[in-house]
């Protein structure tokens, strides 16, 4: 969509892009092309959007037969689209919050589907979390979200992007930044630039439920206060293990900090953790 059709819809609709919803409408075919093509969406696969906006990316993936659910919390977004779209058997509009939407209801365990969707700003990082904790998530992501948050999504042990988020992640996807993408594909452009971030689940992930329940909040514990020493953050988590034993059992020192411990430590740390629980 070119910025004089989307400035026409917009006054049509007698709005103006809202920064606290994070709405910076994609004005540039070939960065939705990019977008689409890296993402290969499959004629009658479950698609979940987040933000459609005036529905640019809906129709590629409504054009390559996928079966849409498209999350919108602006009414009058919405209310376009059901316009646009109406007895399309093939998009189902949610008008909501996404970051408040029952993820497990919509996709019942059981259920295949992948996100993919230009994330607002405001909430990628809870929509992330929200969607990657549900009962049944999706078996990818394939979005645009601020590049800040791409490289702290896709970072590495021991660098300061590195952050919970990552680890928690990471116990089931792994991540990659496809491209980085300017702001001037925006409209309004964003202050920062975007990137194109893929996350694919992998084939096995690092541990079973318990264990990443459980590492995760070992992970939320010591990067709480990310400077001071791990163990002494995670033994509030789990009391009565041995953390300097369990540390150095890794390869890890007694002061070891969050930021070097990758998610498969977390992941054995948990383990350890759980196995005295269940023996106490």
């Amino acid at each position: 969509m070119k910025l004089a059709e989307l400035s026409a819809i917009l006054e049509k609709l007698d709005m103006h892009p809202s920064k606290t919803l994070g709405q910076n409408f994609l004005v540039d075919d070939n960065c939705l092309s990019a977008l689409v093509k890296a993402a290969a969406p499959q004629a009658g696969e479950n698609i979940l959007e987040i933000g459609p906006g005036t529905g640019v990316l809906t129709q590629r993936l409504l054009e390559a037969g996928c079966k849409v659910t498209a999350v919108e919390f602006d009414s009058r977004l919405a209310g376009y689209l059901r316009g646009k779209y109406a007895g399309n058997p093939n998009l189902r509009l949610i008008e909501a919050d996404a970051c408040k939407v029952n993820y497990g209801e919509l996709f019942p365990v059981g259920t295949t589907f992948r996100c993919v969707a230009n994330l607002p700003y405001s909430c990628a990082s809870v929509l992330l979390a929200t969607l990657t904790d549900s009962p049944n998530p999706p078996t990818s992501f394939h979005v645009l979200l601020q590049k800040e948050m791409a490289e702290r999504l896709a970072a590495q042990a021991g660098t300061a992007a590195y952050g919970v988020l990552t680890v928690r992640l990471a116990f089931r996807y792994a991540a990659k930044i496809v491209r980085i993408v300017p702001h001037g594909v925006f409209y309004p452009p964003p202050e920062v630039d975007s990137a194109f971030l893929a996350l694919e689940a992998r084939e096995e992930p690092l541990g079973d439920e318990a264990l990443v329940k459980t590492a995760g909040k070992l992970a939320a514990a010591a990067f709480s206060q990310r400077r001071k020493q791990a163990r002494r953050l995670l033994e509030g988590v789990a009391p009565g293990v041995d953390f300097v034993k369990a540390l150095g059992d890794l390869g890890l020192p007694a002061t070891a900090r969050a930021e070097i411990i990758t998610p498969q430590q977390f992941i054995q740390l948990a383990r350890i953790a759980n196995e005295l629980r269940n023996h106490i």
